[in-house]
This record gives C-alpha cells, sequence and structure tokens, in this order.
C-alpha cells in the first residue's frame, strides 16, 4: 500500500492495530492460564472480551471509511507478545510470575495507547468525526485497561512478590 496521504497512513495504521488486537485475543487465554491470581484472571478474562468487542468497532471503523476489513500483520505486537511468552516459560514463584504477567499486560496496554492515540488524531485531523469517536472509546478502554492493571499490582500481587511470594 503507497501512502499518499494522511488517510492512507490512517488505514494503514488501522490494518496495524486490527492484526495486533486478533494477536492479543489468542495471548489472553494464556496469560489466563499461567495467572495465580484470583483479581488478574478476572482482569485478563474482562479485557479478553473488550478486546473481542474493539475488533468489532474496528470493523465498523472500516466500514465507515468504505475500507475492507483487514489487517497487515503487527510485528511490534509479535514481540511483546513473544517476550510475554518467553517470560511465562521462566521458574517462577506464582506471585513473581503475576506481576510478571502484569508487566507484560502494561506492555501490550502501552502499545496500544499509543496508536489508538495516534489514529484518533489522525482522524480529527481529517474531520473523521465519528471514526474519531468510535477509536476514542477505544482508547479509554485501554487506558482503563492500564489503571485496573496498575491497580492489582499495586493492591496484592506487587506486595506478595516482593515478601518472596508468600501467599
Amino acid at each position: 500500500m503507497k501512502l499518499n496521504n494522511l488517510e492512507d497512513l490512517l488505514i494503514h495504521e488501522l490494518k496495524d492495530i486490527y492484526s495486533a488486537e486478533h494477536q492479543i485475543t489468542k495471548a489472553l487465554p494464556k496469560m489466563i492460564k499461567a495467572a495465580a491470581s484470583k483479581d488478574l484472571v478476572a482482569a485478563f478474562e474482562e479485557h479478553l472480551e473488550v478486546t473481542k468487542n474493539q475488533i468489532k468497532r474496528l470493523d465498523n471503523v472500516f466500514k465507515m471509511m468504505g475500507q475492507k476489513a483487514d489487517s497487515e500483520h503487527c510485528k511490534a505486537m509479535e514481540g511483546i507478545i513473544k517476550e510475554a511468552e518467553s517470560m511465562m516459560e521462566e521458574r517462577a514463584d506464582k506471585s513473581v510470575m503475576d506481576a510478571a504477567l502484569i508487566a507484560s499486560a502494561q506492555r501490550v496496554e502501552h502499545y496500544e495507547i499509543a496508536a489508538y492515540g495516534t489514529v484518533c488524531t489522525y482522524a480529527k485531523q481529517l474531520g473523521m468525526k465519528d471514526v474519531e469517536a468510535e477509536l476514542g472509546a477505544t482508547l479509554d478502554e485501554e487506558k482503563k485497561a492500564d489503571q485496573m492493571l496498575t491497580m492489582v499490582a499495586e493492591r496484592s500481587i506487587n506486595l506478595k512478590a516482593e515478601h518472596k511470594g508468600t501467599r
């Protein structure tokens, strides 16, 4: 795809995000299985459902723009997920693993926050108010997911990990 203008770049970035979201739906079940904390499992399960809805929202955005919902493989998300999978293979105390899973999940969230923030800016610049609103809703969800992970970490998991995993 040749990038001739900002709209072309927006479509390119949306395809990247579409790929990233699909990769996340495959990675989250593995993270759920690896998590020990009930709060963390619940946060991951909730975000899996939110992610599925975000994919539907992206389908709608592509439709609004007269584009076919399509993806362009997101190498960045692939790398973030590979790091998470590598971490899950480590021998670690359950609470330490939970802290590591949160770190991995927050890397995912931060990437998504950057990506959605960018496409929101492009949509705004292009006067695509409906597209901007849809993407902005997802950006807000990604920020909330990041805040929830921080809260779960600070409330219990990091404390348990600090104390050598005693439960």
